[in-house]
């Protein structure tokens, strides 16, 4: 006798829109908080050793009106301000808590500047070098392009996210593969984008969630590691206390384009690492100092309205003083090396495109102000300085 099964419920697909069922906004705030659950593919990392953190709450930061306003939204999951060992602030939703992971969504892109930075600082890549000097089997979507202009979301090809995100995620198993039984992978997929002529000439970045896959692909050639241990290695460098959760694809190859989930304290832990200037705990060389003051000095293409006086840089956006990204769903990481302080903000829309452009701005302006301020701390008012 032979057992049907039914295609699983989570990766249907809407034929009417091409949306995936987990992704739905009746279901996308559930889906946020358990994708590494949801995914067929997925690998977890911990750390040996935790990055404690101890509680110096300064009351003020929660009066602000600007914090108000965004830990009182209905999207709203989980808020953490952070500085060395210490939590200066944090709040949850009620469905969410300190130990809870979200998915990061794009905020995990920024894994790709701490490795890519080692990778110059080690001499074992050139960011001016074209991509098919590293990747010979790359397709012309890429292969005539700079490192430096893929890095910086600087590049034309015949690749969207508007529509071809569909296919990465299928790749990392979040809908239902095709009937034939054929399994597409983040690689091959890759190296089948075609373009012609890669220069942008738009003025401003074109976004494009394909490329980090390339560029982890470049730093897996050129530094024959693979990228399981490079996230190994950030991973205990940062600290984390729980576990660190990647979407990979049926060989294995981690999906750095959007797909790492973390608590946001343990979000607030990595983010450290760009606030120390690539020093991990216990001293440990995670990212180069000096990769990281580049990225802020000599930022690539801006930001289109209205998020003008942004630009996008070695895989970060940058304001020429605080690095950070956001995530797909309402959420962001920023982070100010002059300070230290590291501002964490995750939520989840549940609107039908998930996502709300208009809402980063004042949500970047927001936990910019709070990481610039050096007044911040028990005792110290964040509106008075004192």
């Amino acid at each position: 006798m032979t057992v049907a099964s039914i295609p699983n419920p989570d990766l249907v697909v809407s034929p009417i829109d091409n949306s995936v069922h987990w992704n739905l906004a009746n279901n996308r705030r559930h889906s946020f908080q358990n994708l590494h659950t949801i995914a067929r593919y997925v690998t977890s990392l911990r750390s040996p050793r935790v990055l404690p953190f101890k509680k110096d709450i300064d009351w003020t930061i929660g009066e602000r009106p600007d914090v108000a306003r965004f830990l009182s939204v209905p999207h709203f999951s989980g808020f953490v301000v952070a500085r060395d060992d210490r939590i200066l602030y944090e709040a949850y939703a009620s469905d969410f808590g300190p130990d809870r992971p979200q998915t990061l969504m794009s905020i995990t892109k920024t894994i790709l500047n701490i490795m890519l930075g080692r990778c110059v600082a080690d001499g074992l890549l050139d960011l001016d070098r074209r991509v098919k000097d590293y990747l010979p089997e790359i397709g012309t979507g890429y292969g005539e392009a700079t490192v430096r202009a893929v890095s910086d979301m600087n590049v034309v090809n015949n690749y969207s996210d508007d529509g071809d995100w569909f296919a990465l995620e299928l790749a990392a198993g979040l809908r239902l593969p095709a009937t034939d039984g054929s399994e597409l992978t983040i690689r091959s997929f890759i190296r089948g984008i075609t373009g012609e002529d890669l220069i942008n000439r738009t003025g401003h970045l074109i976004y494009n969630s394909a490329s980090p896959e390339v560029l982890g692909w470049i730093v897996e050639r050129v530094s024959k590691r693979s990228l399981s241990s490079w996230l190994i290695e950030i991973v205990d460098g940062a600290g984390l206390e729980n576990s660190f959760h990647i979407l990979c694809d049926r060989d294995g190859v981690p999906s750095l384009g959007g797909l790492a989930s973390l608590s946001a304290r343990d979000l607030a832990r990595y983010g450290l690492i760009f606030a120390r200037r690539g020093e991990g705990i216990d001293g440990r060389r995670v990212a180069d100092a000096g990769f990281i003051d580049e990225t802020r000095r000599n930022p690539g293409p801006t930001w289109p309205k209205p998020r003008e006086g942004m630009y996008y840089s070695r895989c970060t956006t940058t304001d020429g003083t605080w690095l950070g990204h956001g995530g797909y769903g309402g959420q962001y990481l920023l982070a100010n090396p002059d300070t230290g302080i590291v501002v964490v903000y995750m939520g989840v829309h549940e609107n039908q495109s998930g996502d709300d452009g208009e809402i980063y701005p004042p949500l970047i302006n927001m936990m910019a102000e709070l990481a610039a301020s050096e007044s911040i701390g028990p005792g110290r008012s964040v509106f008075s300085g004192t």
